[in-house]
């Protein structure tokens, strides 16, 4: 599995039921969409409801792709022909040519929960024969006919919590096990992923006893979390995480963290700046666009007269709408047009939004983004709350520093910082805390600390004392 969603260049089909002995098909990924769009969906329908269809189409298909779903199961292949386990595909079905082109703009984009990096699992069906939780392909329909867009549409269906991603990048997906099997005495980040797993699934299955710490080293508590693992999944008990352990272990945690279920517990949005970028308006894009659509998004949530907007990087009708509203709403000259009064407006709205949350440390939880950079020099409650979460994440982690929380970013507080900035791969504003760092921050603690936890019974990983 990837850290972030990439689009592959090719996809797999299997011509049947997972179990059957059928014909798999590689064809560029594209292709498969709009085989699959013409398949379930009419060319005559309104293009909005198109085009929501198509992205809740390729958003299951990334996701499948994404949690190496059946990959990890031993299947051969990515996705299943049957619908009574994934998409329609026919082999060798005419396209249709108004959802060709569709499928050319919009197939490197997918649906996801606001702070999640994995793929929304956009479950659908047709809501005529058949009734789900998620998306009515027919329903889709009557809610363009009404005005509705494809963002709005897809709102309606999976909650205002989801955001459109565009711009992902394509390449070739390979298998994520490692080419030589880990066992005693390695050291390296696939050692570290398998323990991180193991201690989340070891909240569902306490019989594992808990790896610590998660160091990347695969030392005695490794070997014993792997062979109780293999025993409770009826794997060969050598405590080596070999191709077969390595697929089961990402099956089984895909299971517990629900991410191919709509409601998943999800895996962190680009950085947020409140520096005031450059004038915005119909036809921007780039990163300011992004940062305006995040704060919109956010402040919609909570003032009904302001319209949402799907963070995509580019000013279209949508955020130009979203940007309309705002300005009636906060007696802004109403043009659509985002000069500094109107992002200094929007910011100062957002900034007393998040606020206005409690800002104390409770063990075990988190809070969001306090909607400010934190630097060198900052000081008060939401330094005093990073700094709680470092330190605990300093007890799982020996590359992060210990340091003390006395509400004041200094030297080590930096140094920390960067620290797990360098450990997890973010590489912008370093050494300050933003939006992605706050989130992976806060994120690393969730999964360090829900995996600590252990069950009545069950070996805590250390020796207590």
């Amino acid at each position: 599995m990837p850290n972030t969603p990439i689009i592959p260049t090719n996809i797999t089909v299997h011509l049947g039921r997972p179990q059957d002995a059928a014909q798999n098909i590689t064809l560029p990924f594209p292709e498969y969409i709009k085989n699959v769009a013409s398949s379930e969906i009419y060319p005559t329908w309104p293009e909005s409801a198109i085009r929501a269809n198509i992205y809740a189409q390729i958003s299951y298909t990334l996701n499948r792709v994404y949690t190496e779903f059946y990959r990890s199961q031993g299947y051969p292949f990515d996705i299943t022909s049957s619908t009574a386990y994934d998409q329609s595909f026919v082999y060798g079905r005419e396209i249709f040519d108004n959802i060709s082109q569709i499928v050319d703009e919009i197939f490197n984009s997918y649906i996801r929960r606001q702070g999640s990096v994995a793929p929304l699992f956009s479950a659908y069906c047709d809501g005529v024969e058949v009734s789900c939780g998620g998306l009515s392909q027919w329903g889709t329909v009557s809610l363009a006919r009404a005005g509705l867009t494809p963002y709005e549409i897809l709102q309606n269906y999976y909650g205002d919590d989801i955001d459109i991603v565009s711009g992902v990048p394509v390449g070739n997906v390979n298998d994520s096990a490692p080419a030589v099997p880990l066992q005693l005495g390695q050291a390296n980040p696939n050692v570290e992923l398998v323990q991180t797993r193991l201690n989340r699934i070891s909240r569902n299955y306490p019989a594992i006893p808990k790896i610590s710490p998660v160091d990347g080293f695969f030392g005695s508590s490794t070997e014993d979390a792997v062979l109780a693992f293999q025993r409770i999944f009826g794997l060969t008990q050598d405590g080596i995480v070999g191709s077969s352990t390595w697929y089961r272990i990402l099956y089984i945690y895909n299971g517990v963290k629900r991410l191919s279920e709509l409601n998943a517990e999800g895996l962190s949005l680009s950085e947020v700046s409140s520096q005031y970028p450059s004038l915005l308006s119909l036809g921007s894009s780039g990163d300011g666009v992004r940062y305006l659509q995040y704060y919109l998004d956010y402040i919609a949530n909570f003032v009904p007269t302001v319209s949402s907007v799907a963070v995509d990087g580019f000013f279209g009708e949508e955020t130009q709408r979203s940007v309309i509203s705002f300005q009636n709403t906060y007696s802004l000259t109403p043009d659509g047009v985002v000069g500094e009064l109107t992002w200094n407006t929007i910011y100062n709205v957002y900034l007393g939004l998040v606020s206005s949350l409690p800002l104390s440390y409770t063990e075990g939880l988190t809070v969001p983004f306090p909607g400010k950079i934190l630097t060198l020099g900052s000081e008060g409650e939401d330094v005093l709350l990073l700094q709680e979460y470092l330190r605990y994440l300093a007890g799982a982690y020996p590359q992060i520093p210990m340091i003390e929380a006395d509400g004041v970013f200094g030297e080590s507080t930096q140094n920390a910082v960067i620290a797990f900035q360098d450990l997890f791969g973010i590489d912008l504003i370093r050494g300050s805390v933003g939006l992605l760092t706050w989130n992976a921050i806060t994120s690393a603690y969730d999964d360090v600390y829900n995996g600590n936890l252990a069950s009545q019974g069950q070996y805590p990983g250390a020796p207590i004392s």
